[in-house]
Order: structure tokens, then sequence, then C-alpha cells
């Protein structure tokens, strides 16, 4: 029996030094969109963006990610081309996203000999986000206008930097375009009983977060048996 209880220990043991660190934090910075109206700049933040962000570090490698993230996307077609400038639409939206995936770590991460850690990563998985379907209302000098709040997906291509400012704390920054499955972020595909479409409807809306994350980690090593 003492056997038995020091080969479960050892088992428990070793799977939760694979798995002891932890961290939860804030994410902070702007947000652009992408899509049928306005600039076409892949990288250009104009709206406050604010967060939550937790991890689970799996390994030197890799970590489960789960993150809360609110964003103000906004366009307005005097920053575009000339023929968005003729056009002359706008629009403000917001979405609120619920991401889980997988961060790679370029280099190892190891967070309990004391040495400052660095690493670029990659993060990708699953968001679901909500926001504000829109259309042109053509009864209000054609405005785009929210008609309905809705549910959709995207999927989430993320790169960034991270580096320990002290035992505790990580700081880190990134990039994250999000693909999403519609293309009425922006009023240029709502549903056919209340408007008609403009732009290429055979692209999707993407939306981008560009900003800093601060997070607190805890977790220590156990020790194995040593019956």
């Amino acid at each position: 029996m003492r056997y038995f209880i020091c080969a479960v220990m050892t088992l428990l043991t070793s799977l939760a030094l694979q798995a002891q660190t932890y961290e939860v934090g804030m994410m902070l910075g702007g947000a652009n969109y992408i899509g049928d109206v306005g600039s076409t700049t892949f990288i250009s933040p104009n709206d406050f963006s604010i967060g939550a962000i937790a991890k689970w570090n799996r390994s030197k490698r890799h970590a489960f990610r789960a993150s809360f993230l609110y964003a103000g996307i906004s366009a307005d077609d005097a920053n575009g081309d000339d023929r968005r400038e003729v056009r002359d639409f706008s629009f403000t939206n917001s979405v609120k996203e619920l991401s889980l995936g997988i961060e790679y770590n370029f280099w190892e991460w190891y967070l309990y000999d004391g040495e400052p850690q660095f690493t670029p990563y990659l993060y990708t998985g699953i968001t679901a986000f909500s926001y504000g379907a829109q259309v042109v209302d053509a009864g209000d000098n054609n405005r785009i206008k929210t008609y309905d709040n809705t549910i959709n997906m995207a999927i989430p291509m993320v790169v960034g930097i991270k580096k320990t400012v002290s035992r505790s704390f990580v700081l880190g920054a990134e990039i994250g375009a999000r693909y999403t499955f519609t293309d009425n972020l922006d009023g240029s595909d709502p549903d056919s009983s209340v408007g008609s479409g403009f732009g290429n409807l055979n692209n999707n809306d993407w939306y981008v977060f560009t900003g800093l994350t601060f997070s607190f980690t805890w977790g220590r090593i156990p020790c194995y048996c040593t019956f």
C-alpha cells in the first residue's frame, strides 16, 4: 500500500511539475478594423481596447490561454482612397470577444530559477465575439447604424514578445489580427430584409488588437515523493 501511494503521489507530482505556473493579468491597447470602409492600413489602432488574460504554462514551450477583450472599432471613408472619399461612409461599432487557444514560445519559458526570461511567441485558437450588425440607412442621409446585436466567430492570429520584470510579473507586447466570419462589422453586408450591401462582398472583415499585456504569475515546483 505504501508503495502504491508513493507511485500515485509521484505521478501526480510529475503532472503538476509540467503544469505549475499560472498567469492572470490585463490587456491594454488599441484596435482597428479592416474592411469596406475607410483606410486599408492593416495595423493602425484608432480605438481603445481593454481586456483580461489568463494562461496555464503547460510546458516551457506552450501555454493554454484564455482572454476576454473589449475593443472599439470605427472607420471613415475620408481616410481611405479617392473612391472611398467620394462615397463618404463612416461607422462606429464595438466587439466583445472571448478567445481560447494555445500560445507557443519560440524559446524556453521557465519561471522557477529566478533568471530573467524573454521570448517571442505565437498564439492562435478560436474566438467568439459579439458586435452590432450594421446597415446603411438611406432615410437618414446614408448613415451607417446598428440594427441588431449578434454573435459570430473569428480566428485569432497573434505575434508577440514577453519578458519577466520580476519573479512574479510578466510584461508583453503583441499584435493580433482576427479574421472574422462576417462581412458586416461595417454595414456592407446586412440581412437582405433590412437593407442592401456595398463594397466587396467576397471578403470578410478583420479587426486587429495592438497593445500590452501585464500579468501576475505564481506556482512553485512541488517536491517529488521521497518514500
